[in-house]
């Protein structure tokens, strides 16, 4: 049995958990999120949290039911504090903007990319910063994940998309090695 799944999650003040036979829907201040719950999971709402737990001992109830506990605990963060990720633009003349809807990304191409806001999700653009928030943790990294892969880092210059705190490994380029085995 998973030891993260054993965790009861608490229910902080100002967020309803509803609990239906096959979904789990938890509202709080900045918003609503819903879960499909898998059928070898049951998820049962005691006082102030919740306890998530295998109907059966099958291998698939067991293997399902930490990943559960682990989602719903971030559908209760995700409507109390939200969740957000911040991506950096390194190379010059790269920039982004938003107006409206749309994220608009210069970044070394012949056009300008355009990447659409999802419904839950906002952009906020800092400089050379790119900000990305909402309430469910899954589409806010999808959409991170999705405007990194545009232009990823490259290993030579560091130029491209990286996560605010993401390592760069760094290559040594053609004059680098050839100085070195002379």
């Amino acid at each position: 049995m998973s030891k993260i799944g054993k965790q009861p999650i608490n229910i902080p003040t100002g967020v309803d958990v509803n609990i239906d036979s096959s979904q789990v829907i938890v509202r709080g201040p900045k918003g609503e999120t819903k879960h499909n719950l898998p059928k070898a999971v049951l998820v049962e709402k005691k006082e102030n949290f919740l306890e998530v737990s295998t109907k059966d001992k099958s291998k698939q109830g067991r293997a399902n039911f930490g990943t559960t506990r682990a989602i719903i605990a971030n559908m209760v963060l995700g409507v109390t504090n939200g969740w957000k990720k911040q991506l950096e633009l390194v190379g010059t003349g790269y920039r982004s903007e938003t107006d409206g809807k749309t994220l608009t990304l210069t970044i070394g191409f012949s056009h300008p990319v355009k990447i659409e806001e999802t419904e839950g999700i906002s952009y906020k653009v800092e400089k050379s910063v790119i900000t990305i928030e909402g309430i469910d943790k899954q589409l806010v990294g999808h959409l991170a994940a999705k405007i990194r892969l545009v232009r990823p880092p490259e290993p030579y210059k560091g130029k491209g998309i990286k996560y605010i705190d993401e390592v760069i490994r760094r290559k040594a380029g053609k004059a680098a090695k050839a100085a070195g085995t002379a």
